[in-house]
């Protein structure tokens, strides 16, 4: 999901300006049942993954958080799953499609290797505000299979400025609006509500985080979600697009679960 066009100077000029969120849904509402022992000990927790650029964490850093994934799109090539799962990646959001017409060429092996190995894995959809949010869910949904097991669908929202065929940045109105018919289609198929990944300009901007009923992924480099996205609510935090993790060549994409192992496996359906 990184575009190399944010920058570490855009993310402190807008610290100040994110729009507060209302809480999402309670994860764990629904189930009563306790994780096991042994389903505990199953996880992977507390991963230590190589980064080529890191960052210099004050207060609590992505470190003290249990659960750690990644997200990949065919820029990462042919991946080893069994390693990457060897190496603690408990879960993976794989690019599936973009815009009306792009579809990820790893997509399809990453969906099937990912579930070999073992990693609770999701698709993405990179939205393009030069087609409608009907056309874009008809597209993900094409080349999406349906899954109980899969966690939640991921919509993906950011400005395009580098794009060669869509560089519109309409208002938040249209956008939060094209969100919801976007996110609508997509549970009313699947049965689970959409996460929203963002980044910090396109959050301040638009007021993507005004969707109620809506969990949030937040991409933030240099600063804990707090810091940079004042008074929201999110399930998962990107804190880098440099990690290095064994079974992949190359940069990926780091993230942490918000929350404890217990409401993980709450959350991801394996309770």
């Amino acid at each position: 999901m990184r575009h190399g066009f944010l920058s570490v100077l855009v993310m402190v000029a807008l610290v100040s300006c994110g729009q507060k969120t209302p809480p999402p849904p309670e994860a764990s509402a629904a189930p009563t049942q306790r994780p096991s022992e042994a389903q505990l000990a199953q996880l992977n927790t507390y991963p230590r993954f190589g980064d080529t650029d890191p960052h210099e964490w004050t207060g609590r850093g992505p470190r003290s958080y249990p659960i750690h994934g990644i997200d990949v799109s065919r820029y990462q090539g042919e991946i080893d799953w069994r390693e990457v799962r060897q190496a603690g990646v408990s879960f993976a959001y794989l690019k599936a499609t973009e815009g009306g017409d792009v579809a990820d060429p790893r997509f399809t092996a990453n969906w099937s290797g990912a579930q070999r190995a073992g990693v609770q894995r999701g698709a993405y959809h990179y939205f393009y505000f030069c087609r409608p949010a009907e056309e874009q869910a008809r597209w993900f949904i094409k080349h999406v299979p349906r899954d109980p097991n899969a966690l939640p669908p991921v919509l993906d929202m950011e400005w395009n400025p580098l794009s060669r065929t869509c560089t519109k940045r309409p208002d938040g109105r249209v956008v939060r609006a094209e969100a919801r018919k976007f996110l609508a289609l997509l549970e009313a198929h699947y049965g689970q509500r959409p996460v929203v990944y963002t980044t910090v300009d396109f959050f301040s901007e638009t007021g993507i985080g005004k969707l109620r009923g809506t969990e949030f992924w937040l991409r933030s480099v240099a600063g804990h979600p707090r810091q940079v996205y004042p008074g929201a609510h999110w399930r998962f935090w990107q804190y880098t697009g440099t990690g290095v993790v064994p079974g992949i060549e190359g940069d990926v994409d780091l993230n942490v679960f918000h929350d404890s192992p217990e409401t993980w496996l709450r959350w991801s359906g394996q309770l």
